[in-house]
């Protein structure tokens, strides 16, 4: 069992910065690979990260590649995204997840996930 908390939402003017934590609890930390994942109210849930157990490979939502940076610390049982450059396209509620044996494809897409927090607002304005 993983419990997913995340932090560092907010309002931030458009481009500005904002850097997400996601604190893992248990030991197995470095068992899982990590996403995120936004939503908005009526729409589905949409990739836009990922980062491998090792921390080596990272993806990215082609919406973000080059703007928001995902990371994490292994002893600190966490994993980060930075985003920079927002857009007011970029509001949404923003979730980590955790996914254990993931083939590659599986980062892209929320049911080969198995644990989720609870999610953090980010709203951009214009």
């Amino acid at each position: 069992q993983v419990q997913l908390v995340e932090s560092g939402g907010g309002l931030v003017q458009a481009g500005g910065s904002l850097r997400l934590s996601c604190a893992a609890s248990g030991r197995t930390f470095s068992s899982y690979g990590m996403g995120w994942f936004r939503q908005n109210p009526g729409k589905e849930r949409e990739f836009v990260a990922a980062i491998s157990r090792s921390g080596g490979n990272t993806y990215y939502a082609d919406s973000v590649k080059g703007r928001f940076t995902i990371s994490r610390d292994n002893a600190k049982n966490t994993v980060y995204l930075q985003m920079n450059s927002l857009k007011a396209e970029d509001t949404a509620v923003y979730s980590c997840a955790a996914i254990l044996f993931p083939a590659e494809s599986y980062y892209y897409t929320p049911r080969r996930y198995h644990y989720w927090g609870q999610g953090t607002q980010v709203t951009v304005s214009s």
